[in-house]
């Protein structure tokens, strides 16, 4: 699963190497339509965000929810979760809301948002991060979206400024994940924010909240 990552520390953004995908093909994620059991464990992934340096691959579901589950429980300052519609095989599970949680308590300033194309499934069916949302509104925040933006067909979770998992087709479980590469971290974050900025209320979420 480890690959060694090229060294940004001290590259330009605009020189950082590309970092090579292969598809292991298409399939379909069944998500399911209940929440996952209580008693369902994951554990996080032993890499320490801020100094594993080493690329790590995944292309299974059981790898993602390790790795991003490692970086939900090591991040101090700011999440940025950008998703199509809150993937309930990744996120919808206790041990995701209770790391979200302990993080927007951890400190007043600290930050967690959420930037989905589709609210209706988690609205429909229910999700444990709408259920935070409602309790910790202040430090939660989640947003839609605009229609017209030009959006990258990605998924992608932001810890801090040096962590990193990604998903380059959102159709798929595979991706990557780095834990401390704060120049491509940087360019995502640039990215989340512009489409945070030309971001809109849903409706529907916005109901489902009050």
């Amino acid at each position: 699963m480890n690959e060694d990552s090229p060294d940004t520390d001290h590259q330009p953004d605009a020189e950082l190497a590309p970092i090579e995908f292969d598809s292991p093909g298409r399939f379909s994620i069944n998500n399911p339509s209940t929440s996952p059991a209580r008693l369902q464990v994951w554990e996080p992934a032993p890499f320490t965000l801020g100094e594993t340096t080493e690329l790590q691959r995944f292309n299974s579901a059981e790898q993602a929810r390790c790795l991003m589950l490692a970086m939900l429980q090591q991040a101090r300052r700011s999440l940025c979760l950008y998703t199509p519609d809150l993937e309930p095989w990744l996120y919808n599970h206790n041990l995701i809301q209770d790391s979200c949680r302990a993080f927007l308590l951890g400190h007043p300033h600290n930050r967690l948002r959420i930037l989905l194309r589709d609210s209706g499934r988690a609205v429909r069916d229910g999700h444990r991060l709408l259920t935070l949302s409602r309790r910790l509104s202040s430090n939660l925040h989640i947003r839609k979206l605009h229609p017209d933006y030009p959006a990258e067909e990605v998924a992608f979770l932001l810890a801090d400024d040096r962590g990193l998992l990604l998903r380059p087709e959102i159709d798929q479980y595979a991706g990557y994940a780095l834990f401390n590469d704060p120049g491509r971290t940087r360019l995502r974050q640039a990215q989340f924010d512009q489409a945070w900025d030309s971001s809109v209320l849903d409706p529907d979420l916005r109901s489902f909240l009050l």
